[in-house]
């Protein structure tokens, strides 16, 4: 765990803006002391780390906070798609450069506006945006949270860790066992009331998330003992076949 302070140092990222990136919830701390301190974990790093290659791609704030917190969000595709940006940014800025250079050496009467021209990279920004930060799960999740109050809101992540933990408590079954299946689909239900519709194919993408992303896993492990989420993820699997 890395203090505010610590995280300041090793990112360049000022205490004041990693406060602010809380009071807006895209980075939160893993952990609050009582004495009120801030604590990161590796897990808060990699999102952090992904956050500022969206800032460097220009993205605003609130855009990058609807990506990352997207129920599709792919880390692995999202650096794809950063690195595919960064080359495209890149290719523009060695545009520039030539230009510049011709501008130097051949006088102002060198007329080209070409190099100028970012279409491609704002077309595959867009692509990007609307891959996640778009997606109609986001939009009715966000909806669906400012109609909750903090205690509805409470209660619902309560409800989840609680059908985690009744999941954990049958890991000594197949994962296609109709009762497993029973609590899978009960889990399904509980993110469509509460959260956004969850059809079939984005439980699949959340039961993945469940097993790779280290806090979810720590915190479904936490819930219904050690290997809930990959088995979560098993039994999820077998769901939407």
């Amino acid at each position: 765990m890395r203090t505010v302070k610590e995280v300041s140092r090793l990112t360049g990222v000022s205490v004041r803006t990693l406060h602010h990136y809380d009071a807006i919830g895209l980075l939160k701390p893993t952990e609050v002391t009582a004495a009120g301190y801030r604590l990161y974990d590796d897990t808060a790093l990699r999102r952090l780390q992904s956050i500022l290659l969206f800032r460097e791609l220009q993205f605003p704030l609130k855009e990058i906070k609807g990506i990352l917190d997207s129920p599709a969000f792919d880390p692995a595709e999202a650096l794809d798609h950063q690195i595919k940006l960064l080359e495209l940014q890149k290719e523009h800025l060695e545009n520039l450069i030539s230009l510049a250079c011709k501008i130097k050496n051949k006088g102002e009467n060198e007329m080209n506006f070409e190099a100028f021209d970012k279409t491609n990279m704002e077309q595959y920004a867009a692509e990007v945006k609307e891959r996640w930060g778009n997606t109609d799960a986001y939009k009715e999740w966000e909806q669906k949270g400012k109609r909750k109050t903090k205690e509805e809101i409470s209660k619902a992540g309560e409800r989840m860790m609680e059908l985690f933990a009744e999941l954990g408590s049958l890991k000594e079954l197949s994962p296609e066992d109709e009762a497993v299946q029973e609590k899978i689909s009960m889990i399904q239900k509980h993110i469509t009331d509460n959260y956004y519709t969850c059809t079939d194919e984005i439980l699949k993408d959340l039961g993945e998330m469940y097993a790779a992303d280290e806090r979810m896993k720590q915190n479904i492990d936490k819930a219904g003992g050690e290997g809930t989420a990959e088995f979560a993820r098993d039994a999820i699997s077998k769901y939407c076949k």
